[in-house]
């Protein structure tokens, strides 16, 4: 987000490059570096003669440096954006002929979206040297709720630590998604509130009582009604609630449970680190931590994986969701 940000202020500032190589996995950044881009480098009246915009699937590789080897018209340079770039993919070696020589008065943007260039390969080095490569990678889920809690602060909110985690644990670490919902809160909220559960369960639909994260809690906190309750909630709403979805994330919690007990030094902030998990949510670990030993901890991962093949359809076609996930927690529970 840094490297997003000094981007951004190297164009405000007038410090603008030939050619712009944004690639990734991650495609919720180069969307917005894209965007600010063609929003922000041509004037209003500059963009009808001097701003094109291609899409990868509809030209090839020559079409495009011919289209930025023009000269602007009534304006000190033209803006050539190549979205969905990633579909010129087996031609991309042919632009480092342009990136030897780019044309001074052209801007032109490649959007590479879900690929990246072999760094070793001389089209890579010679774009880095030409302009400027940026790599959008993807954000591991622990990280996700740090990247919410910066996002909305930069928009004037805060959030509650389990109402980013509820967003974490429904869209995963998708920015897009998330963004989009972000959006939505923003809208209906006014500015300076602290996002809390119940927002988050009112204005974007995941219940703050019937989530997987609620049922890891009760799961860790050995409250066996609460966890067949969530459970039951899941089996009426199997498309809001995929079993595969939810018998990963109870299988990750185990899983760092199991690497919890192995740690020596078991202190909230090394812990925290080492598991990849919010601080704050270290209390829940504690109480797991407590009411499973390693032993039983071991045997749950192992029993997990065997559900987990379950809910993907090998060998339990005829098992119905319902009777999976109550199979899960009798496993875990006895």
């Amino acid at each position: 987000m840094d490297e997003v940000i000094k981007i951004v202020n190297d164009i405000k500032q007038g410090n603008i490059k030939p050619i712009y190589f944004f690639m990734g996995e991650e495609p919720y950044y180069i969307d917005r570096l894209t965007d600010y881009i063609e929003d922000n480098i041509l004037t209003e009246e500059e963009k009808g003669f001097n701003q094109t915009v291609l899409y990868g699937k509809d030209v090839s590789l020559e079409d495009v440096m011919s289209s930025a080897r023009r000269y602007p018209m009534m304006s000190e340079r033209q803006v050539v954006i190549v979205k969905e770039a990633q579909e010129l993919s087996r031609a991309i070696d042919k632009l480092e002929a342009y990136a030897q020589n780019p044309q001074p008065t052209t801007v032109l943007v490649f959007a590479y979206k879900y690929k990246t260039l072999d760094k070793r390969k001389k089209v890579t080095k010679t774009l880095e040297k030409a302009g400027l490569v940026f790599e959008s990678k993807k954000l591991y889920e622990n990280q996700v709720g740090e990247w919410i809690k910066r996002v909305l602060s930069g928009k004037g909110y805060t959030i509650e630590p389990k109402a980013a985690a509820m967003l974490v644990e429904f869209l995963g670490n998708d920015l897009s998604k998330i963004n989009n919902e972000l959006e939505k809160l923003i809208i209906i909220l006014p500015k300076g509130t602290a996002i809390s559960p119940k927002h988050v369960e009112e204005n974007i639909g995941i219940s703050k009582d019937y989530n997987v994260f609620e049922l890891r809690k009760a799961i860790g906190e050995r409250d066996q009604l609460k966890a067949y309750r969530i459970a039951d909630h899941f089996s009426q709403n199997p498309k809001d609630n995929p079993l595969v979805m939810t018998t990963g994330l109870v299988f990750g919690f185990f899983s760092q449970l199991l690497q919890y007990h192995g740690l020596k030094d078991k202190s909230a902030a090394n812990a925290a680190r080492v598991l990849k998990v919010n601080p704050y949510f270290m209390k829940d670990y504690d109480i797991a931590l407590r009411n499973y030993p390693m032993k039983k901890v071991s045997a749950i991962v192992a029993a997990l994986r065997d559900i987990d093949v379950k809910s993907k359809g090998v060998g339990a076609n005829a098992i119905s969701q319902a009777d999976l996930l109550k199979e899960m927690l009798v496993k875990i529970f006895n």
